[in-house]
C-alpha cells in the first residue's frame, strides 16, 4: 500500500468540525501506520499505538468516510505499551492541554511513533519538522515551550523523561558544550514517509 494514496483516500471526506492542521497530521500517521501495516487492519493499532476502540472512535469522528472499514477492526486488539512508551504517554499527559479524548489519542500515536528509528516528524508521515513542532505545540503547548533550545525532539522528549526520574542524558553543564551537539540539535531533512512508504498492497476493502 502506497502511504500517499492511503493519506489521499482519509483526507478525501474528513470532518470539518476538527481543526485542519490536526486532520492533515494524524491522516498522515494513520497513512503510514496503514501502509506499514500491509493494510492489515490488525496491523494498524500496532503501528499508530492505539486500541481497536480508540482507533475506531478517532477514525469515525474525523474521518467518517473510512469508518466503515475501520469499524470491522477485531473488539479483541489491545496495543502493548513498553515501559519506555509508557514514560512518554505519561509527559505528554502531564503536559497535555486538555483532557480530551484527541489530545490523548495523539500522545499514544506520537509517542509510539517515536520508537521508530527516523526523524519524529518523518516517522509520522509529515512533510517537515515544522509541521511536527505544530503537533505538539497545539496539544503540549507547555511541553513545546520546555524546548527552547529547539533540540530535536525525541532527544527532547527522553531528556525530560529522564530528568524527572532523577538521570541526567548528557554530562555537560549546558548544551552547547555537548559532543554529540549535532546529533541533538542540527538539522532534522529527509524526504516525508508518505512519499517512502510502499508495499504494494492495496486499500483495505469496505
Amino acid at each position: 500500500m502506497d502511504a500517499a494514496v492511503a493519506y489521499a483516500w482519509f483526507m478525501d471526506a474528513p470532518s470539518p468540525g476538527y481543526d485542519a492542521e490536526d486532520r492533515h497530521a494524524i491522516a498522515s500517521i494513520l497513512a503510514v501506520g496503514l501502509a506499514e501495516a500491509g493494510g492489515n487492519l490488525r496491523d494498524v493499532c500496532a503501528q499508530v499505538g492505539l486500541s481497536d476502540g480508540a482507533l475506531g472512535q478517532l477514525v469515525a469522528g474525523m474521518f467518517p468516510g473510512a469508518a466503515g472499514i475501520f469499524s470491522a477492526i477485531d473488539t479483541s486488539i489491545s496495543v502493548d505499551v513498553p515501559e519506555e512508551e509508557q514514560a512518554l504517554r505519561d509527559l505528554f499527559r502531564l503536559y497535555a492541554r486538555d483532557t480530551s479524548m484527541l489530545t490523548k489519542w495523539v500522545g499514544a500515536m506520537v509517542a509510539r511513533r517515536a520508537q521508530s528509528p527516523n526523524h519524529l516528524w518523518q516517522d509520522m508521515g509529515l512533510r517537515d519538522r515544522a509541521e511536527g513542532s505544530a503537533l505538539i505545540s497545539r496539544h503540549f503547548p507547555g511541553l513545546a515551550a520546555r524546548n527552547s533550545q529547539d533540540m530535536k525532539w525525541k532527544k527532547f522528549f527522553y531528556r525530560m523523561v529522564c530528568r524527572s526520574d532523577g538521570f541526567t542524558l548528557c554530562a555537560a553543564p549546558v548544551c552547547s558544550d555537548c559532543d554529540d551537539f549535532d546529533h541533538c540539535f542540527g538539522a532534522e531533512d529527509g524526504e516525508t514517509l508518505l512519499a517512502r512508504v510502499s508495499n504494494g498492497s492495496t486499500l483495505p476493502a469496505a
